[in-house]
C-alpha cells in the first residue's frame, strides 16, 4: 500500500508540472496569420468535424492546405475528430468553419490543455509506470525513482505544454509495443507499434529496431516451425492494423498518394528550421541545400541514415533481447534524427524516450542525454517565451536524477557500459584506462557550455550582420554531444557482453 501512496503523489508531481507549464502560454498565441501550433491542432479539429474525410488531405476552399493543412497520418486526425465532437458540444464556436481561425479563449485554452492532459493519464503515463514496475534487478523504490525521473523529463513537457503537441500519445504508443515485445507479447506489442506510427509518421525512427528483434524472434524460434508461424501472425497483424487506419483512404489510389505527399514532404528540402543535426550543422560551412540538387541530397541522406543505423541492427536480430533492443532503439532513432531528410527539432523527444528507458542502467548518461536533448530546443522554447520554465523543470529533472541515482557516483567503466570496450582496448593499449575520466570532464563542458550559450542567448542580441548566430551555436554544439553520445550508445551495443545472460531486463 505504500509503495502505492508513493507512485500516486509521484504521478501527480508530474500531472502538477505540466499542468503548471501549460499555464505559461502556448505556440503562437496572438500571432496572426499563423498563430502558431496550437491553431494547428485547433484547425484540425475544425476540418475533420465540417469535411468529409476524402477532403481531409486536400486543398479546397474549404481546406487550404497552405493554413496549416493536416499532414500526420490517420490517427492524429481520427484523434482530431474525437476531440471536435467534445468542442463541439462544449460550445460550437470553437470549431465553426472558417470563422474559428485563430481563435483565442481562456475557455477554449482549458479545453485544449485538458485534452492533452487526458492523453497522458490515458497512454503515456500508464505505459510508464507499468514498464518502469517490471524492471528486474532494482528496489522498489528505484522503481518510483524511475517513474518520478521519466515524468519530470522537460523535453516532453515543454513541448506538449508549453508549445502545444500531443507527442505522448504517440511516444506512448511506441512504449507499449517495447512493453509488449519484450514480455514476449509480440502482436500486443506489435499492434500498440503500428498505432504509435499511425497517429505520428515520425515513429519511423523506432521501425528497424522493432523489426529487427521481431525478426531475430523468429530466427530464433526457427522459420521452419514456430518461428514461421510468429512472423505470420506478426505479418497479419501489421496488415490488418494499417488497413484498419487507412481504410477511408484506400478507396481510391489518390486518396492514398496525396496523404503520403502530405505524410513525406520531400519538396520542403533537407531541412527547415536550425535543427542539431549534421546537415544543419554542416551547412555552416558548406551550403549542400545550394550545391546538390534534392534527388542527391536524399540518396545522401538515405546513405548515411542507413550505414549508421545498420552494425546495431545486424547485431540486434543476429542476438535478440530486450537489453539490446532497448540500445539499438536510443541508437537508431538517434542515426535518423543526426542523418535523414527533413528533421525537426521536436523529433529529438524519439531519442529521448528509449534514452528514458535505460535510465536506470547508465543514469549518468542517460541523464546528460536528457538535458542536451532539451537544449537542443532552445530556440524553439525562446521563441514560444518557454525561457523560465524551461529553466525550473531542466533544474528540476536534474536534481531528481541526480539524487535518485546518484549519477556522480556511477561513472565508473562498469557504471557507463564500457568495460567489455576499455578490456579490449587495453589489450593493444595498457594504459587506457582513463576513459570514465575524459567522459567526466566532457560532460563538465558540455554543461558549463550549455549554460553559458543559454545566458548569452537571453542577455545579449546577435551581430546584425548575423541575426542567428546564437540559434546556430545551438545547433552546432548539440549536434557534436549528439554524435558523441551515437558513438557511445553504438560501442555499448557492439561490445555488449550481458545480452541474454542477466540484464537488467523487462
Amino acid at each position: 500500500m505504500e509503495k502505492w501512496n508513493l507512485m500516486a503523489v509521484v504521478v501527480l508531481l508530474g500531472l502538477t508540472v505540466r499542468w503548471t507549464v501549460s499555464l505559461n502560454s502556448y505556440s503562437g498565441a496572438g500571432k496572426p496569420p499563423m498563430f502558431g501550433d496550437y491553431e494547428a491542432q485547433r484547425h484540425w479539429q475544425e476540418i475533420t468535424f465540417n469535411l468529409p474525410v476524402k477532403q481531409w488531405y486536400f486543398n479546397s476552399s474549404d481546406n487550404n492546405l497552405q493554413y496549416w493543412g493536416l499532414d500526420y497520418p490517420p490517427l492524429t486526425a481520427y484523434h482530431s475528430l474525437l476531440c471536435a465532437y467534445v468542442a463541439k458540444f462544449i460550445n460550437p464556436d470553437w470549431i465553426a468553419l472558417h470563422s474559428s481561425r485563430g481563435y483565442e479563449s481562456q475557455a477554449h485554452k482549458l479545453f485544449m490543455r485538458t485534452t492533452v492532459l487526458i492523453a497522458d493519464l490515458l497512454i503515456y503515463i500508464p505505459a510508464v509506470i507499468l514498464y518502469c514496475c517490471c524492471l528486474k534487478e532494482i528496489s522498489t523504490k528505484k522503481k518510483i525513482a524511475n517513474v518520478l525521473c521519466i515524468l519530470l523529463y522537460p523535453g516532453l513537457i515543454l513541448i506538449d505544454y508549453g508549445h502545444f503537441q500531443y507527442n505522448s500519445v504517440s511516444l506512448g504508443f511506441a512504449l507499449w509495443g517495447v512493453l509488449g515485445v519484450s514480455c514476449d507479447w509480440d502482436l500486443l506489442g506489435s499492434l500498440a507499434f503500428c498505432l504509435a506510427i499511425n497517429y505520428k509518421q515520425m515513429e519511423l525512427y523506432h521501425s528497424l529496431p522493432f523489426f529487427c528483434f521481431l525478426l531475430g524472434k523468429c530466427f530464433k524460434k526457427g522459420l521452419k516451425g514456430e518461428g514461421f508461424v510468429l512472423l505470420i501472425k506478426l505479418s497479419c497483424t501489421v496488415v490488418a492494423s494499417f488497413i484498419l487506419c487507412w481504410l477511408p483512404f484506400f478507396t481510391e489510389r489518390e486518396q492514398t498518394m496525396q496523404v503520403l505527399r502530405r505524410l513525406f514532404p520531400v519538396d520542403r528540402g533537407l531541412f527547415e528550421d536550425k535543427v542539431a543535426n549534421i546537415w544543419c550543422s554542416v551547412s555552416i560551412f558548406l551550403k549542400i541545400k545550394d550545391i546538390l540538387p534534392r534527388h542527391i541530397q536524399i540518396i545522401i541522406s538515405f546513405c548515411f541514415t542507413f550505414l549508421s543505423l545498420l552494425p546495431a541492427c545486424i547485431k540486434l536480430t543476429l542476438k535478440p533481447s530486450p537489453r539490446g533492443f532497448r540500445f539499438t532503439l536510443v541508437s537508431c532513432a538517434l542515426s535518423f534524427f543526426l542523418f535523414s531528410f527533413q528533421v525537426h527539432e521536436k523529433s529529438i523527444l524519439l531519442v529521448s524516450l528509449p534514452v528514458c528507458l535505460v535510465l536506470s542502467e547508465i543514469p549518468f548518461m542517460s541523464t546528460w542525454f536528457l538535458l542536451v536533448s532539451t537544449f537542443s530546443m532552445l530556440p524553439l522554447l525562446l521563441k514560444d517565451e518557454l525561457l523560465i520554465p524551461s529553466v525550473v523543470t531542466t533544474m528540476a529533472f536534474f536534481i531528481a536524477c541526480a539524487t535518485s541515482f546518484s549519477i556522480f557516483e556511477k561513472t565508473s567503466e562498469e557504471e557507463l557500459q564500457l568495460k567489455s570496450f576499455s578490456i579490449s582496448v587495453r589489450k593493444y593499449l595498457p594504459c587506457f584506462t582513463f576513459l570514465p575520466r575524459i567522459i567526466q570532464y566532457l560532460f563538465l563542458t558540455s554543461v558549463f557550455t550549455m549554460v553559458l550559450l543559454t545566458l548569452i542567448t537571453v542577455t545579449l542580441e546577435p551581430p546584425q550582420k548575423l541575426p542567428d548566430l546564437f540559434s546556430v551555436l545551438v545547433c552546432f554544439l548539440s549536434c557534436l554531444n549528439f554524435l558523441f553520445f551515437l558513438v557511445y550508445f553504438n560501442i555499448i551495443i557492439m561490445w555488449d557482453s550481458k545480452n541474454g545472460r542477466n540484464p537488467k531486463k523487462t
